[in-house]
C-alpha cells in the first residue's frame, strides 16, 4: 500500500485479515491530511475527536496487521509479476501494489493562510461547517465545489457569501439557480489577498480586479473550494492511466490498466471524506485478494501468478 491515510491503513488491515502480507508505506506523516485536520465530526461511531488522536487510533489498528514504514517513498514501480517496488531505504516484490497516495487542497497561497488553519480557515465544508453555525464566514471558489459547500454551509445555519475571482462562477446551472434561490450573495471579481487575525481568523483583505480596489470584511471564518491536486506523480512514472480531472483511471474494483496496480481514496476523486476513503481502501483489498486467488486476465498473462511479497 503506497499511502498510510485512511484508505491505505484500512487497506492493509483488509488485506491482511484476508490472509495476505501487508506492508504500508508511506512518505510523509502517517494519516495525511486527517493528521492536520483539528476536529473530525463525522466520522460514524466517534462524536467529536481531534484529526491525530484519531490517526493514531487508525495506526495502532492498522499495526496489528501489517507493517508501516513512515518517512519512506516509493520510488519507482516496475511492472510484472513480480512487481518490483523501489523504496529510498529498502526494495518489494510483491504480486499487487495499491496507489492510495491521496490529494491535496489547493491553497490560495496568501499571508494568513497557513497560520490560521483550523483556527478558522478550513477546505472542508462538511467537516468543520457545523462549528460556524449562526457565524460570518466567505466561501472562496467559483466551480461546482465551492457552490455545493456553499449551498450546504447555508442549509446548516451558517451566514456564507461567496467569492469567486472572476466575473461568472463555473458551476453547473442549477446550481447557480440555488445558489440565488438561496439568496447567497456572491463577490465576483474579487481575489483574496490576506487573512487576518491572532489567534482565529476576524477578518479578509479583498481586492476586486475589476475596480482596483481594496476592502476588509469582517469573517468568523474563510472556507477555501478552489480543486483538488492529486498525487499521481508516481502513477505517472509507472504509467499509470489518468482521467481528464487528473485522477487515476479506475474500473469498479479499484484496478488501473497495469495489471496488479490497484488505486484507492482521493487520488481516485470523487468526494474527499476520511469514512469514503477508508470503504475504498477496503474495498480494494478485497479486490486485490479475490483477484491473488482466481487470477484474471489481462492479454495474454494471469494476474495472480507472481511470488509472494518479500522485504
Amino acid at each position: 500500500m503506497v499511502g498510510a491515510g485512511p484508505a491505505g491503513l484500512s487497506a492493509g488491515i483488509y488485506a491482511a485479515r484476508s490472509g495476505l502480507r501487508a506492508v504500508v508505506v508511506e512518505k510523509g506523516v502517517l494519516g495525511g491530511q486527517v493528521a492536520a485536520t483539528p476536529l473530525v465530526e463525522n466520522y460514524p461511531g466517534i462524536p467529536q475527536i481531534g484529526g491525530k488522536a484519531l490517526v493514531d487510533i487508525m495506526v495502532a489498528h492498522a499495526l496489528e496487521y501489517a507493517n508501516v514504514f513512515p518517512g519512506e517513498e516509493v520510488m519507482e514501480i516496475k511492472p510484472g509479476q513480480p512487481l518490483v517496488v523501489s523504496t529510498s531505504r529498502r526494495r518489494f516484490l510483491t504480486r499487487a501494489v495499491l496507489l492510495a497516495s491521496g490529494a491535496v487542497y489547493r491553497r490560495l497561497g496568501v499571508p494568513g493562510e497557513d497560520r490560521l488553519f483550523g483556527r478558522g480557515v478550513s477546505y472542508c465544508s462538511t467537516c468543520d461547517g457545523p462549528l460556524f453555525k449562526k457565524r460570518k464566514v466567505l466561501m472562496v471558489g467559483g466551480g461546482d465545489s465551492a457552490v455545493t459547500e456553499a449551498l450546504h454551509l447555508h442549509q446548516i445555519g451558517v451566514g456564507v457569501t461567496l467569492a469567486h475571482r472572476r466575473d461568472t462562477l463555473r458551476a453547473q446551472a442549477q446550481l447557480k439557480d440555488s445558489l440565488r434561490t438561496a439568496k447567497i450573495p456572491v463577490l465576483f471579481n474579487t481575489e483574496i489577498r490576506e487573512i487576518r487575525g491572532e489567534d482565529r481568523v476576524k477578518e479578509v483583505e479583498l481586492f476586486n480586479n475589476l475596480t482596483e480596489i481594496t476592502e476588509v470584511l469582517a469573517v468568523d471564518g474563510v472556507f477555501v473550494s478552489v480543486g483538488y491536486s492529486p498525487a499521481v506523480e508516481l502513477a505517472l512514472r509507472t504509467g499509470v492511466e489518468l482521467t481528464e480531472d487528473g485522477y487515476i483511471k479506475k474500473d469498479s474494483r479499484h484496478r488501473t490498466n497495469i495489471p496488479g496496480i490497484y488505486s484507492a481514496g482521493d487520488v481516485e476523486g470523487g468526494y474527499k471524506q476520511i469514512v469514503i476513503a477508508a470503504g475504498q481502501g477496503s474495498e480494494a483489498a478485497l479486490a486485490i485478494f479475490e483477484d491473488l486467488v482466481n487470477p484474471y486476465w489481462v492479454s495474454d498473462q494471469p494476474f495472480g501468478s507472481g511470488k509472494i511479497i518479500e522485504a
